[in-house]
Order: C-alpha cells, then structure tokens, then sequence
C-alpha cells in the first residue's frame, strides 16, 4: 500500500463463530458468513483454533481464505477451553501464529487478518483482572442452568505496520477498571509503532470513552451490541495521528454477536 492509499478497515467479534441462533457455524458456513464482506484489514475477536466446540477449525485461517487475505496472525491468549474452570485453560505467553504455523492445541484469542502486504508484526501482552463476570449457564453435572462466575482471561494486542499506517487488533476486559488500564499501557506501545495507527476491536467500553482515554480520533460512531438490537457501542475504530475517514458504518453479519464496523482511511 503506497503511503497516502486508502485502506478499508474492520472490526468483528467472532463469538467463536456462533450464528444468531448460538449454534457454532460449520467452516464452510463461516467462510459464508463473510464472503463479500469489503475489507483489506480485519481484527477479529473471540477466535477459536483447534477447539471441540467449534468442530477443530482454525477459525483465522478459514476467515482469511474467505477475505483474500494472504497475511494474517492470531495471537491465543489461553490455551485450552475458555470456561468458568480454571483448570480447562492457562494464560497462554503472547506469541503470534501465521499461515505457516500449525494450531498446537485447543487456544483463543483474537487474530489480524491483511489483503495488503505488512512489513512487521508485533504483539503486546496487556494482562488480565482479579473482576468475575456473572453468566449463566447449564451446569454440566446436572443441565440445570445456574450462575457461574467466569475469571478474566488475559488480553493481547496485534499490530501490522503496512506501507503508510499500523492497524492494532485487541479485545480488552470486561471489567471496566482493567479495560482502563489495558487501554493506556495500549496507548504507550501505540506511540513507538509507525503512525498514523489505527485502534480496532471490541473495547468493552462504550460511547466516546476510548477516544478520550488514547487521545484519538473516532472513525465510527455506531451502536454494536447486541447484534440484533444494539444499543452500546462497544466496538471501536480510532485513530491515532492524521488520516481521514469515509464511508464509515456498521453491519450485521450472519456470525458473531456484536455487529462490524468499518471504515475507509487515508493517511495524512
């Protein structure tokens, strides 16, 4: 991408391939599901590789085959299977995995997907928190739903400095202190990669609240959660540095249960 080109930038919450109805989506019907979907950079969160529930795909490899992306890395943040149980996963060490690298075990996390050529990648720890999220669920010993209290997994971010512009992928806490915190030790790493950079992912902070904590720019103002009647804006485009942005929006699509949003930029 020569310096000043425009680049077409997305943002999706996987929910490790789950369909509107909450059933996993077959490779087949996954790759479906984006097919057509005008992108050159996608972060994705909530991605699956090598796990039971999702059949053993390599969720990142079978979305960027359907997008005509060439390059991409997902970065797991736990190996094993995310669960209210400790003992079904550990904090995996923040490395990158490409097209070349085979899934070693069942992970998660969040991957990066480019149609355009990337000159480096790099990956950044942010860490986890002590907060418990309240779900509900069906207890496996007895199918009775009841309430579970999941820990906090930890958080990565990806970033691809292209020709022009470095695009970071991240999904940061839920608990809205450690969101914070993550979000600023961001903001720091961000500073020494090849500006302008844009910051996507699911944020789990809503409204204008990122953008005032990385002193950036919003390129998308859209309500993304739920999926099918959203009314938070949880998910996030935001620049850092001068670019100008066009067509932006957000979308349903038939996986995930957040909506994507995207954005046409032009550095400088």
């Amino acid at each position: 991408m020569p310096d000043g080109a425009a680049l077409r930038v997305g943002t999706l919450n996987l929910a490790s391939g789950r369909g509107p109805d909450g059933r996993v989506l077959t490779p087949a019907a996954l790759a479906a599901a984006v097919a057509g979907f005008d992108v050159d950079v996608l972060a994705v969160q909530e991605v699956d590789a090598g796990q039971g529930r999702s059949g053993g795909t390599d969720q990142a490899a079978v979305l960027a085959r359907a997008l005509g992306a060439a390059d991409w890395r997902h970065a797991a943040t736990l190996d094993g299977t995310p669960s209210p149980f400790r003992e079904t996963w550990t904090a995996a060490e923040p490395a990158l995995r490409g097209p070349d690298g085979a899934v070693p075990g069942p992970a998660y996390g969040v991957a990066l997907l480019s149609c355009r050529p990337v000159r480096a990648w790099s990956v950044l720890g942010l860490g986890s928190g002590r907060a418990r999220l309240p779900l509900r669920a069906p207890d496996p010993a007895t199918g009775r739903a009841r309430l579970w209290w999941v820990p906090d997994e930890p958080r990565v971010a990806v970033a691809a400095c292209l020709d022009g512009l470095t695009v970071v992928a991240t999904h940061l806490s839920f608990s809205p202190p450690t969101a914070v915190r993550q979000l600023r030790r961001l903001r720091r790493w961000a500073a020494s990669l090849p500006g302008p950079v844009v910051v996507a992912g699911d944020l789990n902070l809503p409204g204008s609240v990122p953008a005032r904590l990385l002193g950036a720019t919003t390129l998308v103002r859209a309500a993304s959660f739920p999926a099918s009647g959203p009314r938070l804006q949880l998910d996030h485009l935001l620049a850092l540095g001068p670019v100008t942005a066009r067509d932006a929006g957000a979308r349903a699509l038939p996986v995930g249960d957040h909506r994507a949003l995207t954005v046409t930029v032009t550095p400088g």
